[in-house]
């Protein structure tokens, strides 16, 4: 509580800029892969990849670490809808 006044992240974070990402992999690409992986996705284009964010793994795990947080459960993207 005093580290951090009882906030954490609620999110990873960017590790780099969208344009930067979508230089990076191609939305097309971007689709097929999380498709291969079981995530429906529903989008009219194929902007903006998710790559752009920090591995939420190694965020959760330097939280922690800290004793600013505990994981309770992991969660597992079942779909994207962007539009």
């Amino acid at each position: 509580m005093e580290l951090s006044f009882g906030t954490t992240s609620h999110g990873a974070g960017r590790r780099m800029s969208r344009t930067r990402a979508r230089g990076l992999i191609g939305g097309g690409e971007l689709r097929r892969r999380l498709e291969s992986d079981g995530i429906v996705v529903r989008c009219p284009s194929n902007k903006g990849p998710p790559i752009a964010y920090k591995d939420v793994e190694r965020v959760v795990d330097v939280v922690e670490a800290a004793g600013l947080a505990r994981r309770v459960a992991r969660l597992r993207p079942l779909g994207v809808v962007k539009g």
